[in-house]
């Protein structure tokens, strides 16, 4: 370590100490070793200081801006012979003197930021600015190439070009992938993640008797090309386009979108291709003939809330429509924080407040309104709409499911045909218009072909264009993030200063060149992840992998997660027989908690009252379960599922005592357990073969002898209980809307349907290892 570097670092040190904050003092890298702006320098600028010398302007201090190489070189505004960073000299370099001065009233961050650079990241800023301090574009606004693959030493291990950037990474770490997992895993795994429901009894059988080399890929195809695999695709796009089944606000009365939802399982199934699928939803409606299915895809702009109540605004909530469509497209599809320029120039990205308004404009051209009447008066779809037929049905939208003869209405997109003017809004109010702009795209993403329509037409070309660099990222990142539950960037819908860097850089180019070289196909991709050795690994955690990677950022073991709301409905259903596979149509009302909605409801409108659904609606999957936006299903709630109020392209997993209140209590997991203990009570089998089936049901795998053993003893507990007293166990054998004949209620009912509860209730019945 040179004399300075030394000198500098005990400087700090001994501010540190003074201050009560001691921190381990090392280096980062080695002396030699070269230094990345985007990789170690600007997350430390980001954080700390461009809240004021980023590119808010008006929020900049001294006027200088930090994180742009020419103002950083300049000359600072007040003092023309002092620069903020002078490259290879931190003796000259102001942010570096201020970032170690012992003088609170120059000390950078200020106290009163409450923020403080570490010993470590002031003696990264040092190495950098002695080594040239060299800017660097943003790494996301660059366009991907596809790397050459990386040098491995284990050359066995690959299966595909993936495994070769994980290895690599993993080399460098000193860490081994993990064995294979057993048959068991995978198959259960794949299950989970193509169609979000546990493979069945006779699909187990037929997996684990399949001798040939390419059982595990013909098991991929089979799952591919089931109905199911775009009911489970479908999940993750109604988060992003924050479909639900009512308007929100006060009144949140009923609406008809369910058809969008129908498409976009139908566009997954039929595997659509990426850059069509985002061009439909973005501007169906403006291309050449457009067809009724064409337009129906623009219900995506649409999904957002509505208000329903007298008095409001209308402009002021026109406006609010329109900034939610602008933010829905920047994050979900170009996971980008551009809302937050809808105030003032962001504060990290280079997004200023005009970016922001030429977005919107080309949202800004529709015939919508703002209010269209209150709920006592209103229709379930708002301008303007597109009526479906019962003769759209049975043609070109055939894979609606709807069987009334009644006509639809949907809320789709439609174009003004003279151009409404765009203002940049002053601090984002409707109210306040200053400076006219036209359509446009950020420069610093990727420039707006001035060939292109300004029009959201437009704007899909702009977004699929190849030499965009953030869109095909972006889509592959979300499908990594749904694969192995974190993507190679974890902040999936902030590709910006602030989010985070990806842990495999080069692998993420990689996939996004080679989706748009193989057509933006989906179902390639999602083969392509499942196909490779990364994936196919155990989840099994070893001590000193965990120890040296707890966030298994390296990918050598495959993660374990807590299954998605949904699924874990599925997958009750599906286990216990339950399950009405039907696909779409309209949402239904499943079991929660009486007086929900009647609590938290304004008293008007069509769902003032909470009418629960009856027959084989009360089994759909979790896709389908009707959402209010101000009283979300209390279920896939508490299991982390999305309110759907804003766009959302991940979800939190958290640990919490309701949600194991729910699988013990909830009456669709009780009712599934007396469901499918009446099932197997019909094979004629012994207890402890009852008990193997239904374990094989619910885990995908058959039990360990010591596991049915625990099995088996809590069933001869349950039935010993019982069979002393049986009234204690009828009322649990009533619930649900599939009653059992009480003649049939015997001791050894109860007891077995105890156990199956019990086995609903292990962590690994809601785990996807």
């Amino acid at each position: 370590m040179n004399l300075r570097l030394l000198i500098s670092l005990v400087a700090v040190l001994v501010l540190q100490m003074s201050c009560g904050k001691v921190t381990e003092s090392a280096l980062v890298l080695g002396d030699h070793e070269q230094i990345s702006y985007n990789y170690h320098i600007r997350p430390i600028l980001s954080d700390n200081c461009f809240a004021c010398h980023g590119p808010d302007a008006n929020k900049r201090e001294a006027g200088l801006r930090l994180d742009v190489a020419e103002s950083a070189y300049a000359a600072l505004k007040d003092y023309p012979n002092q620069f903020g960073i002078v490259p290879h000299d931190s003796d000259a370099s102001v942010i570096f003197q201020r970032m170690i001065s012992t003088d609170p009233a120059e000390r950078m961050p200020p106290p009163e930021s409450n923020l403080t650079l570490s010993v470590e990241e002031i003696a990264l800023i040092k190495q950098w600015i002695e080594q040239g301090s060299v800017y660097e574009s943003h790494w996301a606004f660059e366009v991907p190439k596809k790397a050459s693959l990386p040098f491995i030493k284990n050359t066995e291990w690959p299966k595909n070009e993936i495994d070769y950037f994980t290895l690599a990474a993993m080399e460098r770490q000193k860490l081994i992938p993990n064995p294979k997992a057993d048959p068991f895993s995978l198959l259960r795994r794949l299950s989970y993640d193509l169609t979000g429901l546990p493979p069945s009894i006779d699909l187990q059988q037929q997996f684990y008797s399949n001798p040939s080399p390419q059982a595990y890929e013909q098991m991929i195809d089979y799952f591919l090309g089931l109905p199911a695999y775009g009911e489970k695709m479908a999940v993750l796009w109604m988060d992003i386009a924050r479909y639900a089944d009512s308007y929100g606000y006060q009144d949140d009365n009923i609406r008809t979108q369910w058809p969008y939802r129908d498409w976009v399982i139908h566009a997954f199934n039929k595997n659509m291709p990426y850059d069509q699928f985002i061009t439909w939803q973005l501007a169906g409606d403006l291309l050449p003939n457009a067809t009724k299915e064409q337009i129906l895809a623009t219900a995506y702009n649409r999904n957002h809330k509505y208000t329903e109540e007298g008095g409001v605004i209308d402009e002021e909530y026109r406006v609010e429509y329109v900034l939610d469509k602008t933010n829905t497209y920047t994050k979900g599809i170009l996971g980008m924080t551009v809302e937050c320029a809808q105030c003032h120039d962001h504060k990290y990205d280079p997004i200023s407040q005009k970016n922001y308004f030429e977005l919107f404009a080309f949202f800004n051209n529709t015939p919508e309104k703002g209010f269209e009447g209150d709920v006592v008066q209103s229709k379930p779809a708002k301008t303007p709409i597109m009526w479906i037929d019962r003769e759209d049905t049975e043609g070109i939208l055939n894979f609606l499911n709807y069987q009334d003869t009644a006509r639809i209405m949907v809320s789709v997109m439609e174009e003004l045909e003279e151009t409404r003017q765009t203002f940049i809004l002053d601090r984002g109010l409707y109210d306040a218009p200053s400076t006219a702009v036209s359509a446009n795209t950020p420069e610093a993403v990727f420039a707006f072909d001035g060939a292109l329509p300004t029009n959201r037409l437009g704007l899909a070309e702009w977004t699929t264009d190849a030499r965009n660099p953030l869109t095909a990222r972006v889509f592959v990142n979300m499908i990594w993030q749904e694969v192995f539950g974190k993507g190679i960037v974890a902040s999936t819908g902030d590709f910006g200063m602030q989010g985070a860097l990806p842990t495999h850089p080069e692998l993420l180019d990689w996939l996004a060149v080679d989706f748009v070289e193989h057509g933006w196909d989906i179902k390639r991709l999602v083969k392509q992840l499942l196909m490779s050795a990364t994936y196919q690994q155990s989840s099994a955690i070893d001590p000193k992998k965990y120890e040296k990677d707890p966030e298994n950022s390296y990918l050598a073991r495959a993660p374990r997660l807590r299954l998605s709301a949904e699924s874990i409905r599925d997958m009750v259903l599906a286990s216990s027989g339950l399950l009405h596979p039907e696909i779409g149509g309209p949402s239904v009302k499943p079991y929660q908690p009486e007086g929900l909605w009647e609590a938290a409801s304004s008293g008007r409108g069509e769902l003032r009252t909470y009418k629960q659904a009856t027959g084989n609606q009360l089994y759909r999957r979790g896709l389908y379960t009707f959402i209010k936006l101000t009283v979300p299903p209390p279920m896939p709630i508490i299991f982390d599922g999305s309110n759907r109020d804003v766009c959302e392209v991940s979800r939190s997993r958290t640990n919490t005592p309701l949600q194991a209140l729910v699988m013990l209590n909830d009456p669709l997991v009780l009712e599934a357990s007396r469901y499918l203990a009446s099932g197997l009570l019909q094979m004629n089998q012994e207890p402890k073969q009852l008990i193997s089936q239904a374990f094989s049901r619910i885990l995908g795998r058959n039990p360990a002898k010591q596991e049915l053993q625990i099995l088996f003893a809590y069933f001869q507990e349950e039935l010993n209980r019982f069979t002393q007293d049986k009234e204690v166990g009828m009322s649990l054998m009533h619930q649900g809307g599939k009653p059992i004949e009480t003649q049939k209620i015997t001791p050894q009912f109860i007891a077995l349907s105890q156990v199956i509860t019990a086995i609903y209730n292990l962590e690994e019945a809601i785990t996807k290892t």
